[in-house]
């Protein structure tokens, strides 16, 4: 026990480090800005990180308490990378956290969007969810049909994924098949 709450912070922060490193991997994928529809944009990247940390977080919402616990940490490491990047982006720090709770809103509506269509297998709402927030507009949907057939395919895959795997941060992605590996 003793060993565990002297360790536990070190492991965890490799273990949310390696995660989150991996969700970064794939969400970078240069095919989803080439191939898919997605602009190759910083709210382009912004939309394409949370497609993949809601896959996530939709596998981990059906962990064990350490499952959770740790997916807190990769959605707070999340947050953190945002922030960040907003301050490289030359926004001074009285703006930041105004944009910081604007760009939360933004993530926690797609999240509940993008599940829902996902439990329901939603493929054409699920589209039109995207072509919506990629796009700013009525975007085509045709065009996101692709990146949501990804999601749902991931989001079967990660159904699969047993729970050690989501504990030790090694849960990893389908890759589309425009790209030479099979997984992130």
């Amino acid at each position: 026990m003793i060993l565990r709450i002297f360790g536990k912070n070190r492991s965890n922060k490799q273990i949310v480090q390696r995660q989150y490193g991996v969700i970064t991997a794939t969400a970078r994928q240069p095919c989803f800005f080439t191939d898919y529809g997605v602009p190759d944009t910083v709210m382009g990247r912004f939309e394409m990180l949370s497609v993949v940390m809601i896959l996530f977080l939709g596998r981990t919402s059906k962990s064990s308490e350490s499952g959770k616990q740790m997916a807190q940490e990769v959605v707070d490491a999340f947050f953190m990378d945002i922030d960040y990047s907003i301050r490289e982006l030359g926004v001074g720090d009285n703006s930041v956290p105004k944009r910081m709770k604007k760009l939360a809103g933004m993530f926690y509506g797609r999240l509940e969007r993008y599940m829902r269509c996902l439990q329901d297998r939603d493929l054409e709402q699920l589209a039109i969810a995207l072509a919506h927030n990629i796009h700013s507009d009525d975007g085509e949907t045709t065009e996101m049909a692709e990146l949501a057939r990804w999601m749902l395919e991931n989001a079967d895959h990660l159904e699969q994924t047993d729970e050690i795997v989501v504990e030790t941060g090694m849960v990893s992605f389908l890759v589309p098949e425009s790209m030479e590996t099979g997984r992130v």
